[in-house]
């Protein structure tokens, strides 16, 4: 019999106009598989990718790019590029700081309206109940990605704005739905606050007193990536359904056997 060789990951990219890219490639399910390197990737937005970019991005053979933006951000940061042969699929997901008022303040704001809208815990307990409603209110969504995925859509590329949240848990849902711990899935996650992945933070106040340490640190809970934004999405799952089996089952209509397509395309032979 011949003992399959464990893979190599492949040396991780530095992409001048995509932030937070990686391959989620090599992590290890429960059962003793992992996930299959080039399979799945997570990035943030792709229409700032410069041609060197595009070309590393054509160059892995991609399926489909599934972008979770919703309008406003193709506004701000604009369509992505176009690469040759690839599906790109808009499935829009709430932004966990949603509101044109509220990105406005955070763009715009002084130091008054930043303290009014994120002072006292406020930009915490914003994510934390934005990522319960993507993953209570979205099930219809995610299901239509898992199913795709199941389907024909590998290798894929997920992303939203940063990489980090409605991507974040786009991917977690994939991993869980492969077999993939949740302590795992953590630590994946964890890795968009990098500093060369993390998001830029815009502001039309670009003075020492627009970026002060204040004003970064009342922004931090929406542009950083926390343990409890995604505790809130896994608690959300077990207090609903009663656990991942369930939630995969009855909330986003997976049936063992698209489970098990899914480990096909996703994992590692066994």
């Amino acid at each position: 019999m011949t003992q399959q060789l464990p893979q190599t990951p492949p040396a991780e990219p530095v992409l001048t106009g995509v932030r937070n890219f990686r391959d989620v490639g090599g992590l290890p399910t429960t059962d003793g598989r992992q996930v299959r390197h080039g399979r799945l990737y997570r990035s943030g937005h792709l229409a700032h990718a410069t041609a060197e970019d595009a070309t590393f991005l054509g160059g892995l053979g991609l399926h489909t790019v599934f972008d979770f933006r919703n309008t406003a951000d193709h506004k701000l940061d604009g369509l992505d590029i176009e690469l040759p042969g690839v599906r790109n699929v808009s499935i829009p997901l709430s932004d966990p700081a949603d509101g044109a008022e509220f990105w406005r303040m955070v763009r715009d704001g002084n130091i008054a309206e930043l303290r009014s809208i994120l002072a006292d815990g406020k930009g915490t307990r914003r994510m934390v109940a934005s990522y319960r409603s993507i993953i209570l209110e979205r099930t219809a969504e995610h299901s239509r990605v898992l199913h795709a995925l199941a389907e024909d859509s590998v290798p894929a590329l997920m992303h939203c704005a940063a990489g980090k949240d409605r991507a974040g848990l786009s991917i977690a849902v994939t991993l869980l739905a492969v077999g993939v711990g949740r302590e795992t899935i953590e630590a994946d996650y964890l890795k968009s606050n990098d500093a060369h992945r993390r998001y830029r933070i815009r502001r039309s106040d670009t003075s020492a007193a627009g970026l002060s340490p204040e004003v970064l640190e009342l922004l931090n809970p929406l542009f950083g990536a926390q343990p409890d934004y995604l505790a809130a999405a896994f608690a959300a799952i077990d207090e609903t359904w009663g656990g991942t089996d369930r939630y995969l089952a009855d909330g986003l209509k997976l049936t063992p056997a698209t489970r098990e397509q899914l480990r096909e395309r996703l994992l590692d032979e066994s």
